[in-house]
């Protein structure tokens, strides 16, 4: 299985959990009730958060996911291919989750060689971003 590129301090996990928490509590989820929150590792060493925006065309909500790789883009100005060395992803009411398709996808763009953290109520799981998405599609 392939390896991260990038290795994250306990602490700095520590801290990503936190971010991810809080903007958890930002979340707009009046449809399934599920908030989820992301904090990004940037490759500027600045941490980047995300909520979930779900819309009544459920097609059109966001996931906190790629909330934060937006926030990361608007204020990172190097490095966007290498953008993502870790994301950490909660939730407020179901076991651990990956992320989904579309967002897996948009991790890989601007997070190659970095690690993905999900939580929730059944504990913590991580994956690299490779291992995530092994078949990524490339240009």
């Amino acid at each position: 299985m392939p390896a991260a590129t990038f290795e994250i301090a306990p602490e700095t996990i520590a801290t990503l959990k936190k971010h991810a928490l809080d903007a958890m509590k930002m979340a707009y989820a009046p449809y399934s009730k599920i908030h989820v929150g992301a904090a990004l590792l940037a490759s500027d060493g600045n941490i980047y958060t995300g909520c979930n925006v779900e819309n009544a065309s459920y097609g059109l909500t966001i996931c906190a996911e790629r909330s934060a790789i937006s926030a990361a883009i608007g204020a990172v100005t190097k490095g966007r291919q290498r953008l993502l060395r870790a994301i950490y992803i909660v939730n407020n009411k179901l076991p651990a989750i990956p992320p989904c398709g579309a967002c897996r996808q948009v991790i890989y763009e601007f997070g190659e060689g970095g690690i993905v953290y999900f939580a929730g109520k059944s504990g913590l799981k991580s994956l690299a971003v490779a291992e995530l998405l092994p078949e990524a599609f490339r240009l």
